[in-house]
């Protein structure tokens, strides 16, 4: 069925508008409803209304929807037919429906809206109507805008004049100006929300933007991004409207550049404060040698494709100082203790059978990582390997037994081992072995001779560091010639300026065996001989899993927040805001 759809409506002046739009169909619906062939906006008109249809004769069918119906010719129905030739009306609320036929034969839809009531009638009716009760149009408007005046305005104004001043704004605090929030402009974050009914608390002067100081009333433990005078110094240069936008708002008494506010912005949403966004950091790092040409730090703005290679502190090699080299280009760094991971980690040497001998793992599992590294609280970082924790159980220190009680050398102190060895109980015992001799290559010579009887060591000595010495079996020797031996470095953060959290990466829950990643996945200790081996991945290994912000094939999309923060509390240079608020 094809119709053509016309609708007049009236000016002010009486003048007639009329628009005209044809549509096809099976069905023309018609209601209040936009979605119908024919919207009318009317609230006595149902949402579908009724729904004219044709029949193959060319005669027009409409049947009601709902239970209001509708008026045809006049008289209320709730199903009509309709010959276009002859033309008929129908009624819905304030609208007429003038059906007919078009100049070129398509049957025609004229929609007027009834006229207002005039003359007498509506006169006696107006008597009935609040408006005659009520002042002027202009008198309303008038003490409606003083109204405001008073209450938006200068109620505000007045209590604020005359609040007492608080040094530090509390966000327990309710505030003292009146009618305030009426000026606010949307609601604060999430982090701020408690301040909603105390303005004053950051707007501390009326029509003055929020001062660095107000701020810092509250945040005081951030730490500088940078040097304030480089931060700025860092900062591209504005162009086109956005320079003009900064020099209008600056103009106005907004401070910067540098300041809180130009990066902070509330009155945005009920919303949580969401680290800044991969862009926000690219803006400067991208291209920052060009403004700072001293900077020791490389470009950055993609961790995917636009990010130097990690850095770490390192001591090359024994008796060198620490320095900072790229990740790539480090092949050892000296930590002043002997221990080969390979051996350790084995499932088929000694190592492996001592440990299923003594039951270190449930099930007689050999040595696992875990065994010796143990995560802090937080679950980020790792806490010293302690040698009475963690090696004492194989490598015992043992050096006495009187009675049922055994004496160990004293660990990490060599003036109080030293004491340990002179004190001892030298009288005579009984030998650990009886006499019976044993055969075959467990006989004295033979493979597995061992001699069980006591070993007394007088002291100890430059001898005892050496390779097959007491303390050179993990140790060396002082490079001064001291009776001592080389400090042991157990780094705790390799990287300075990122942060890597070992608790999302390693077990789902601390002290279970049902990791996300294997630490081999990272750390080649398997194969490594070593203990001044370097086994923190580099870049590459992270883009594995991690790339830029907006990479769409990155099994974890990471933007700069992820392992870098703006504001580190003092203390924990660069942590996340996670991890920066366990350390504080």
């Amino acid at each position: 069925m094809d119709i053509l759809i016309r609708s007049i409506q009236l000016t002010a002046t009486g003048r007639e508008i009329v628009r005209e739009r044809e549509a096809s169909g099976d069905e023309v619906s018609v209601g209040r409803a936009s979605e119908n062939t024919i919207a009318l906006p009317d609230l006595a008109v149902e949402q579908k209304h009724l729904v004219i249809t044709e029949a193959p004769n060319g005669t027009l069918h409409a049947k009601a929807v709902g239970t209001l119906g509708f008026t045809h010719d006049g008289v209320h129905a709730m199903e009509a037919a309709i010959d276009p030739a002859r033309g008929g009306e129908l009624g819905l609320g304030t609208y007429r429906l003038e059906i007919g036929k078009a100049d070129d034969g398509r049957t025609l839809v004229t929609i007027r809206q009834a006229d207002k009531d005039e003359g007498a009638a509506k006169d006696r009716l107006d008597g009935f109507a609040l408006g005659g009760a009520l002042p002027s149009k202009r008198a309303m408007a008038w003490i409606g805008l003083a109204t405001i005046l008073v209450v938006f305005l200068a109620v505000p104004i007045f209590t604020h004049l005359t609040r007492d001043v608080v040094a530090e704004p509390d966000i327990d605090d309710e505030g003292v100006v009146v009618m305030d929030a009426s000026w606010s402009t949307g609601a604060l974050s999430l982090a701020h929300h408690g301040l909603e009914d105390n303005c004053e608390a950051c707007h501390v002067e009326p029509f003055v933007a929020v001062r660095d100081e107000t701020c810092l009333t509250c945040h005081g433990g951030l730490g500088d991004h940078a040097d304030p005078e480089r931060q700025v110094a860092s900062l591209p240069e504005f162009t086109g409207g956005e320079a003009l936008l900064w020099d209008v708002a600056h103009t106005f008494g907004k401070p910067g550049p540098g300041a809180c506010s130009d990066c902070h912005t509330e009155h945005e949403g009920e919303t949580r404060m969401e680290p800044p966004r991969q862009q926000f950091c690219a803006d400067c790092h991208e291209t920052m040698d060009e403004r700072l040409t001293d900077t020791a730090l490389g470009n950055a703005a993609d961790f995917g494709t636009a990010h130097p290679q990690f850095q770490s502190l390192v001591t090359p090699e024994r008796g060198a100082p620490e320095i900072r080299l790229a990740v790539d280009n480090i092949t050892s760094d000296f930590n002043g203790v002997k221990f080969p991971h390979d051996m350790h980690l084995s499932d088929t040497n000694g190592v492996a059978r001592m440990a299923q001998r003594l039951g270190i793992n449930a099930g007689g599992a050999p040595l696992e990582c875990d065994d010796c590294h143990q995560t802090t609280a937080d679950g980020v970082r790792f806490l010293p390997v302690e040698m009475e924790d963690s090696c004492e159980e194989c490598h015992s220190l043992v050096y006495d037994r009187v009675g049922t009680t055994f004496r160990s050398l004293s660990h990490g102190d060599i003036e109080a081992a030293q004491a340990d060895l002179a004190a001892q109980d030298r009288s005579p015992r009984q030998p650990v072995s009886t006499g019976r001799r044993r055969p075959g290559p467990f006989g004295p010579g033979g493979l597995y001779y061992g001699n069980f009887g006591r070993v007394l060591p007088l002291a100890i000595n430059r001898a005892s560091f050496a390779d097959d010495g007491l303390c050179g079996e993990c140790h060396y020797p002082a490079l001064d010639g001291s009776l001592a031996v080389e400090p042991v470095v157990q780094r705790s953060r390799f990287f300075q300026h990122g942060w890597f959290d070992h608790d999302a990466h390693g077990p789902n829950a601390m002290g279970t065996r049902d990791p996300q990643e294997a630490c081999a996945t990272c750390h080649a200790a398997e194969t490594s001989e070593s203990s001044s081996d370097f086994l923190i991945p580099d870049l590459e290994s992270c883009r594995d899993c991690h790339l830029g912000e907006e990479a769409q094939e990155a099994e974890v999309p990471s933007s700069c927040a992820m392992c870098h923060s703006y504001h580190p509390p003092e203390g924990v240079d660069s942590a996340p805001r996670r991890v920066a608020s366990l350390l504080e």
